[in-house]
């Protein structure tokens, strides 16, 4: 039985989803490690939901010490076949203003140090991954925007960042160069994993501040982004919301499909135990 249908990942500043204190708190350990900490799970707007803190609660974990397998293998073991990822980033234009939200359908990836693959020992996959973003959930979450009266903009593209460390100004304006929207330092590996085990995967992009491009970055304090940072945990809470009730009871996309034609490896050559370690992400295409 599915304990969950919808994951949400809450990123800097919402380490847990205000006025939802009944949760039922899971830890779970995965064959890759354990998740950043336990999920909480509840009903919202009559779906079966599951939250984990990225960074876990207190915010813990840098950015490069994320397990991210184990995180999305953990939703996977819950049941979930969709999730909202909700991260804090730097703007890279001016039109995209503190306390704004942007629905980014584009990756650029600019990290040394993760791995961001389920497969290896002894099984090859190449999942496509030109649109990395479940574009069903993004329409779903825009609307989501429109009924939380939350400012917010479809489409764009994130650059993912290794960290913890921000931009230096030469990298800031290449990146705006690129035609870039907003900098973050974990989105990436999430769509990733969640893509080959087959689960939507949408971001909402909270925008905190401007990246240090911008000539009034030093001006900005402390306070100011946690201000933004509360206001932005606040906004999103209220857009998950929305975006929990008004999504389709059924998929019709092609994230549950990912793995149909990416799997090379006879599967009689791969080794027993990588089956076995696998065996959710597999079990559908190799017995």
């Amino acid at each position: 039985m599915h304990q969950a249908e919808i994951g949400i990942i809450g990123g800097s500043g919402l380490y847990q989803m205000p006025g939802f204190n009944d949760a039922q708190e899971v830890r779970l350990q995965t064959p890759f490690g354990d998740p950043s900490d336990a999920y909480d799970l509840w009903t919202l707007e009559g779906r079966k939901v599951a939250f984990l803190a990225r960074h876990a609660r207190g915010h813990k974990l840098l950015p490069s010490e994320l397990n991210f397998r184990a995180n999305i293998h953990g939703f996977k073991q819950l049941g979930v076949e969709r999730i909202i990822s909700i991260s804090a980033v730097g703007s890279l234009k001016e039109e995209h203003k503190p306390l704004d939200f942007v629905i980014p359908n584009q990756f650029i990836d600019r990290t040394r140090h993760r791995i961001d693959t389920f497969f290896g020992d002894g099984v090859v996959a190449h999942v496509g991954f030109g649109d990395p973003l479940c574009d069903e959930m993004a329409r779903v979450v825009l609307g989501a925007c429109k009924v939380a009266d939350v400012p917010a903009k479809l489409g764009g593209t994130y650059v993912c960042m290794e960290g913890p460390q921000f931009s230096t100004k030469a990298e800031s304006n290449i990146y705006r160069s690129w035609g870039a929207d907003v900098i973050g330092m974990t989105n990436l590996q999430e769509a990733k994993l969640a893509r080959e085990a087959e689960i939507c995967y949408v971001t909402i992009a909270m925008v905190t501040d401007y990246d240090c491009w911008h000539p009034h970055h030093d001006a900005v304090t402390v306070e100011q982004i946690v201000s933004v940072l509360v206001k932005n945990a606040e906004n999103a809470a209220k857009v998950v919301k929305a975006a929990v009730a008004a999504m389709p009871p059924a998929r019709d996309c092609k994230c549950g499909r990912a793995l149909a034609n990416a799997i090379l490896t006879d599967p009689v050559e791969i080794p027993a135990a990588t089956k076995e370690k696998l065996r959710l992400i597999l079990g559908k295409y190799v017995k």
